[in-house]
């Protein structure tokens, strides 16, 4: 893969995409921040773009008359900025199909939970970790995937866990999880970025690091 300039997908307060970005400005992760989208103009990441100096623009599905105009708006976008990576970053939107199909196999998402568990459609936020505590799991964590058509589901890169502890509320598991997304998110996208990936199927294979 040529040099990745990443653009992020983000709806919220960016914590994630400034993370990132902070990790490739440090040259942690060999590539360049190249666009925020967010679904809202009163999204905090905006600020941070403007703040990190990296270009955003704000695309709402309800500004586009179909869903093919809001594909066309959102490639658009990243062909405009060179785009050849994708990273969700708290984006509360389902990406349009197109988007999915055009980024295939370069685009990440990174789930609360250890998938195929507690994921897929109405499994976000507060709601993930209720339900691993309800149902009694000794384990959790947190899943980087490649994104498909559907919630949750597309091949799995890296995953990390957590102990669940006996005390544990949905609040507090939810905090150590959060302790370990953003660095295994980074981790992740450095493996693209040094080209040791490989998908066949639903299987991710990481190679081996070249040598210097």
């Amino acid at each position: 893969m040529n040099s990745l300039r990443v653009a992020f997908f983000a709806s919220g307060n960016g914590t994630l995409f400034e993370h990132l970005t902070t990790k490739m400005r440090e040259k942690v992760i060999g590539a360049t921040p190249a666009l925020l989208i967010s679904s809202s103009a009163k999204a905090p990441a905006i600020e941070r773009a403007d703040r990190l100096n990296v270009p955003s623009v704000v695309l709402r599905r309800e500004d586009s008359a179909t869903e093919q105009e809001f594909s066309q708006t959102i490639l658009k976008a990243l062909r405009q900025n060179e785009v050849n990576f994708v990273c969700l970053a708290g984006y509360l939107k389902l990406v349009p199909p197109d988007v999915v199909a055009e980024f295939r196999h370069r685009m990440l998402n990174i789930h609360p939970a250890l998938l195929p568990s507690f994921g897929g459609k109405g499994m976000y936020g507060h709601k993930v970790f209720e339900a691993a505590i309800e149902y009694g799991v000794r384990i959790h964590g947190a899943t980087v995937h490649l994104v498909d058509d559907e919630y949750d589901h597309g091949p799995i890169v890296l995953q990390r866990a957590v102990f669940v502890m006996s005390g544990d509320t949905p609040e507090t598991l939810q905090q150590r999880v959060h302790s370990i997304e953003f660095e295994l998110y980074a981790d992740a996208v450095k493996l693209f970025a040094d080209d040791r990936i490989r998908v066949e199927g639903r299987r991710v294979h990481i190679l081996p690091a070249k040598r210097p």
